[in-house]
């Protein structure tokens, strides 16, 4: 599963999930183009690395800003070429001014669905274009078991993720006679710094409701979309995939 061929970005990739999926794609032979607030973690990590390094172009910068982002693709075409896979990673929830819905405020609805949702589709729309002329293209867009199963507090979260999903199914109708594909991920309880945070019986009750019994990595996560993004999963587009060891089954 070569990626020596092919540049990848990777939005939100500094560290975690989007982190472990530059890494993966770099071992794979890809040049990766990296945007994030702070890419910092993922520089340390390609500190012992120098020939991965070189193949990684990493940008400071607010995904939610529609200008920086134009200005991050026109660097990527520029510097590496056209872009053949679009890892759609970054979003978040409203973390500590998160909570209960009858108690929330429209201000922070706004905030999740700008990262949450609105990220995705606006990198796709800069480089899905592209996609299309060139007749190849992998979209790979981040959502959440939470889309699908609800989660006290995150109700602003869940209802962005969802729309993932559906602008995910909508998006690969379009482009699937092009030789594009659109997919997403839904990770579940995974192993990054927002999880090390839950109180120890949240994370337990957690584990105990997984079937596989253990709570995944970021690499369960990146190696799903190195597959989704690679040449022999050309016949599948639209499709949600849970990385949940088993908690959700739908």
């Amino acid at each position: 599963m070569s990626f020596d061929h092919r540049i990848a970005v990777v939005t939100g990739g500094g560290q975690g999930i989007g982190a472990a999926t530059v890494l993966d794609f770099l071992d794979q032979g890809a040049r990766v183009a990296v945007l994030d607030l702070d890419c910092t973690p993922l520089a340390q990590q390609l500190a012992t690395r120098p020939e991965a390094a070189a193949r990684c172009l990493r940008v400071s910068g607010d995904c939610t800003d529609a200008a920086v982002v134009s200005a991050f693709f026109d660097r990527v075409e520029k510097e590496l070429g056209p872009v053949d896979i679009l890892f759609n990673n970054v979003g978040q929830s409203a973390r500590e001014r998160g909570g209960l819905f009858t108690e929330s405020d429209e201000a922070v609805w706004r905030f999740v669905i700008e990262v949450s949702l609105l990220t995705t589709m606006r990198a796709a729309r800069r480089i899905a274009p592209g996609m299309k002329a060139r007749g190849f293209g992998r979209i790979v867009n981040m959502s959440t078991d939470a889309a699908f199963a609800g989660d006290v507090g995150l109700a602003d979260y869940a209802a962005a993720k969802m729309g993932v999903v559906g602008f995910t199914r909508s998006l690969a109708r379009e482009l699937a006679p092009h030789g594009v594909t659109v997919n997403a991920v839904c990770p579940g309880a995974i192993r990054t710094r927002a999880h090390d945070r839950l109180r120890p019986e949240v994370l337990a009750k957690i584990v105990a409701d997984t079937p596989a019994g253990f709570v995944g990595s970021p690499e369960d996560v990146a190696a799903t979309v190195r597959f989704l993004a690679s040449d022999e999963a050309r016949f599948i587009t639209g499709q949600t995939l849970l990385i949940d060891g088993g908690r959700w089954m739908l």
